[in-house]
């Protein structure tokens, strides 16, 4: 064998490993979604990015090779039916068609009542929220920092979600047979945020108050998983299932921004199946 055949042999077993430590790392979401509905959650294992974005960084905007991101994001694509509609998430409450969309655009949430079609949110503690509805339908996957899910980034994109059902069947969206998928974030036990935050939410639902924990002057353990299902119950989704991973005290399997700052992206993928 020449140095090049040995080259290219390791090459090729080296992919392998990398699509092996892959498909082992996903995280399957565990929930009653209908047989067409297909999502996955990545962490941070399997990919070939270095220190500190070790090492499936799939984020093209944190500092990260983005020869590497490209090739993270290959791998990825082997489990997907076509190339997810990668989102520019900016904390805001915009929720768009990933059917009609052709370049990136900015927005915390993509929806798609179409086969095939990848939709996908990228975080590092906030939270991911992925939903569908009983019938598989339709799906979306929503970016829920505190600032989005202050301002309304869930009930906005259920309420587009619904809008475009009914343009396109003439039938409504209901929300009680929705479902929601809550996946890794950071936990009560590691969100520190001030009383400002604490603030905006209990003037927004009084009953904000329990997603709050006193953690000393001015300080408070905030509950994005509870502050969620109130977001979901309030709007009339009751079927919610997750919220049960911390990114921050996860280092093995999850990136974090609060405890790493630098660090990269992990990606929740939901689409329908054809």
């Amino acid at each position: 064998m020449t140095s090049l055949d040995n080259q290219s042999a390791h090459q090729l077993i080296g992919e392998a490993a990398n699509q092996a430590d892959l498909l082992s790392s996903f995280i399957m979401p565990n929930w009653p979604a209908p047989a067409n509905v297909k999502a996955l959650q990545t962490t941070r294992i399997g990919g070939i990015s270095h220190v500190p974005y070790t090492s499936l960084n799939l984020g093209a905007h944190v500092g990260d090779n983005p020869v590497v991101v490209a090739h993270n994001r290959l791998l990825l694509s082997a489990y997907l039916p076509s190339e997810p509609v990668w989102l520019n998430q900016i904390h805001g409450i915009k929720a768009i068609d990933a059917a009609t969309i052709c370049c990136v655009q900015d927005a915390d949430a993509a929806y798609t009542n179409k086969a095939n079609v990848v939709c996908v949110t990228m975080t590092a503690d906030c939270l991911p929220i992925l939903l569908c509805d009983e019938a598989g339908t339709a799906v979306a996957a929503i970016h829920a920092g505190w600032k989005g899910l202050l301002d309304g980034v869930i009930e906005n994109t259920i309420n587009t979600m619904q809008i475009t059902s009914r343009t396109a069947t003439n039938q409504a969206l209901k929300s009680q047979y929705l479902m929601a998928w809550l996946g890794p974030a950071i936990g009560p036990q590691a969100f520190e945020v001030g009383s400002e935050v604490r603030a905006a939410f209990i003037a927004v639902d009084a009953n904000a108050t329990c997603a709050f924990k006193a953690l000393g002057p001015k300080k408070w353990l905030c509950d994005l998983y509870k502050l969620a299902r109130q977001r979901l119950n309030t709007i009339g989704v009751t079927q919610i299932y997750g919220g049960n991973l911390c990114t921050y005290t996860d280092k093995k399997r999850f990136y974090s921004y609060r405890r790493d700052q630098l660090t990269g992206r992990m990606a929740s993928l939901i689409w329908l199946s054809s």
